[in-house]
């Protein structure tokens, strides 16, 4: 048998509230611009919004104007949606809580995950939203998963519980040197000059 080769999330949908609420949040909190809106083709009575969340991928909202904001938590049984993360750069995460906290909205705080922070929050209708941003770039031509997966072998490696920052730099370095041509026969560190 043959596998499907996926490339890349193409879309993700949420039931949201009502129209206004949806833009609200998606636009006016998380600044994903609104760019298309047409009915839900499979149910006349719902809306569906497009937002951008900053790579040209979408997001998209099924609203209903009867359909009111609903803060309790989404459920978190297995098949369930936990969360979804989005990636802000580090100037913009640094603004985040205040930001946050300037709207009233509650949120977990700065979390440290070893290669990336986190804050937590939940939408409208209760779905847990994440904001991170890495504490790596990858070196030019490689992506995160590139440095990820090296990062990874490094902890294991290592016998780490966490991937953290030692493990990151140290797969950068080995892209660079497996990506980037020298003309040094050793490319080792040496003594300090």
């Amino acid at each position: 048998m043959r596998k499907i080769q996926a490339q890349g999330v193409h879309h993700i949908t949420l039931t949201g509230a009502d129209r206004q609420t949806s833009i609200d949040f998606w636009e006016g909190v998380l600044g994903m611009p609104f760019i298309f809106d047409q009915p839900n083709l499979d149910n006349p009575d719902e809306g569906h919004l497009y937002f951008d969340p900053g790579d040209g991928r979408l997001i998209t909202v099924f609203t209903d104007e009867t359909r009111k904001p609903d803060p309790r938590r989404t459920p978190t049984e297995p098949g369930c949606v936990h969360h979804i993360a989005f990636n802000l750069s580090q100037a913009s995460f640094s603004q985040a809580a205040e930001r946050l906290e300037a709207r009233g909205i509650q949120h977990s705080g700065v979390r440290d995950r070893g290669f990336m922070n986190s804050i937590y929050f939940k939408d409208p209708m209760g779905l847990l939203i994440e904001l991170a941003y890495y504490k790596f770039e990858p070196p030019f031509g490689c992506s995160h998963a590139d440095v990820m997966i090296r990062a990874h072998r490094n902890r294991v490696a290592a016998g780490d519980y966490n991937i953290q920052e030692k493990h990151l730099a140290d797969a950068i370095e080995a892209l660079v040197h497996e990506r980037q041509e020298s003309l040094s026969e050793d490319r080792d560190a040496r003594d300090p000059y």
